[in-house]
């Protein structure tokens, strides 16, 4: 995420974010996600706002690796649950067969449709074969900011899991569902979990 307005907003709200949605145990996304990994694998967490899934990552056993483009977040990551955050975008994804997994829950949503699929293919690569990927994103049409001034790009369920496959991802589940964001809106949205292909 590289919109100063979206970074700002977080920057800004991270406190009552943290404050807003706590979680107290791993939902069956995580789990899901965890039990596709290797006993003390490393975990790319895209976007880990305040560390609440990083924390149970890291309890767990996995190394993580939680990255935020907002500052705010990162330090309440650190403070919060002892994550061992790093501040950075989605234009600084690198590396090769470097993660065993990545969990990008409600962050991806944040860039531009154009780069959408210059990130999942440096997600691909940045995964060893075999590895897991989590996304999660709010589901509709278009793209818009919210009342708190965040960047919003809105996908069709079809559309997501065909930019995935085109990413060289193979889905393994879909959950659909509503809930009520920072902003006070119920949308709509889809996680899914995938994997890289051994070959």
């Amino acid at each position: 995420m590289s919109d100063t307005k979206t970074i700002e907003a977080y920057n800004l709200n991270a406190e009552d974010y943290h404050t807003r949605f706590p979680v107290e145990k791993p939902n069956k996304a995580l789990i899901m996600f965890m039990e596709e990994l290797p006993e003390g694998g490393r975990i790319l967490d895209l976007g880990c706002g305040p560390g609440n899934w990083a924390r149970f990552m890291k309890e767990a056993g996995f190394d993580v690796d939680a990255t935020d483009a907002s500052l705010e977040m990162v330090k309440i990551a650190r403070d919060a649950f002892g994550i061992n955050a790093r501040k950075a975008t989605f234009d600084e994804i690198s590396g090769s067969a470097v993660y065993d997994g990545v969990w990008a829950n409600f962050s991806l949503l944040h860039a531009e449709r154009s780069a959408f699929p210059k990130h999942l293919t440096a997600l691909n690569e940045a995964l060893k074969p075999g590895g897991a990927f989590h996304i999660g994103m709010k589901l509709g049409a278009d793209a818009n900011r919210d009342r708190l001034d965040r960047f919003y790009t809105y996908y069709e369920e079809n559309e997501l899991l065909q930019h995935l496959k085109d990413a060289g991802f193979e889905t393994l589940n879909v959950k659909t569902g509503k809930e009520v964001g920072l902003a006070g809106n119920e949308d709509p949205f889809a996680l899914i979990l995938c994997k890289k292909p051994t070959e």
